[in-house]
């Protein structure tokens, strides 16, 4: 019995160990099961702003890539006016599209006919839901403007280059291999979007006196297709490269572009000086608001007794603005508490 409690009994060393489990690892692993929730489907926040995401910064003045907090506002602009305006938490474009489009739609009821946009936006799930609301896209993907030159064209050895036999489901090599289908997988977003793609692979690459040009891998060369995008792609491209297409292509960086470029360049708005992403939202709105104020009277200087009213919605904040131009300078100005609709109103 004695010696059953002299075993119960932890030693030293043991109970050392089980005072450090409690004074540091619990705490710590409290906090990060906090830090998780803060993060969501984020890989990174800020200390200081915990709803910012780290991302790289363009702007780089210490040329080394930089991590700073920031947030990834998103504008829809027409004749250079901003349409709509909304502020997300991902570095990457593609994952904005969707949102960005419906809250123009909730916004307006209605939604655009035609949307321009990069190559940041043409992934297979953004040209999926384009289609579906019947949209006419002329987003371009990547690679859209090098697979155009004549070195990529020329080269036997990639992928979109190869021959595919469409009723029979395989592809040929350089060399005259078939290259059959082995099997099939799928590749998930970061929105939960599933792509479905097919491998394919060589017999036998041994021996092949093309096979230092060809591929690098160690075993016969696999490849891995994505026909659903492909066909996706094949649109975009003719949409992109036909009359209309390179108009809107022309127009593109003269209009959207163009605005950013007076926001940040001309009106010194390289930073957020809110932190919270509420409270940075409604920045970028005012800012997009005072440039909308800027066209508007640029646009109507030779007009006088003219009346113009627009609104903008950010997430669940309406803003409201009816503008009044007299010939002789602003008459009145007054700003209006938020209703239960939360909708601000200015006159001028």
């Amino acid at each position: 019995a004695e010696l059953n409690k002299k075993l119960k009994e932890p030693n030293k060393k043991t109970a050392k160990e089980l005072q450090k489990l409690q004074e540091e690892h619990l705490p710590k692993l409290e906090k990060y099961e906090k830090d998780l929730v803060v993060l969501g489907n984020r890989n990174s926040y800020s200390k200081t702003d915990p709803e910012a995401t780290f991302m790289r910064m363009k702007e780089d003045h210490m040329k080394n890539g930089q991590l700073k907090p920031a947030y990834n506002p998103q504008i829809s602009t027409e004749n250079q006016f901003i349409t709509n305006v909304t502020i997300h938490q991902t570095p990457n474009d593609t994952t904005t599209l969707k949102s960005h489009l419906e809250e123009f739609e909730k916004m307006y009821q209605k939604q655009s006919k035609t949307v321009v946009a990069d190559a940041g936006y043409g992934s297979e799930e953004n040209y999926e839901m384009l289609e579906n609301k019947e949209i006419t896209a002329y987003v371009k993907y990547n690679y859209f403007h090098k697979e155009q030159k004549k070195k990529m064209k020329d080269n036997p050895f990639l992928v979109q280059n190869l021959f595919y036999n469409i009723q029979q489901d395989f592809y040929v090599c350089p060399m005259g291999q078939r290259m059959e289908n082995i099997g099939r997988g799928k590749r998930t977003s970061a929105n939960g979007y599933e792509s479905q793609v097919s491998y394919y692979q060589v017999k036998r690459c041994d021996g092949c006196p093309l096979r230092s040009l060809c591929h690098q891998a160690k075993g016969n060369r696999t490849i891995e297709v994505n026909h659903r995008l492909n066909q996706l792609r094949a649109k975009a491209r003719e949409l992109l490269t036909s009359e209309k297409g390179l108009e809107h292509r022309s127009k593109r960086p003269i209009e959207v572009e163009a605005v950013f470029g007076q926001l940040k360049s001309n009106n010194k708005f390289n930073r957020f000086t809110f932190k919270g992403l509420d409270k940075v939202e409604m920045e970028f709105l005012l800012m997009a608001i005072g440039h909308n104020f800027r066209k508007m009277v640029a646009n109507n200087n030779k007009k006088h007794n003219t009346h113009i009213k627009f609104s903008m919605r950010v997430r669940n904040r309406v803003v409201e603005v009816e503008i009044y131009l007299f010939k002789t300078a602003t008459e009145y100005f007054f700003i209006k508490q938020p209703t239960q609709n939360q909708s601000l109103k200015f006159a001028a």
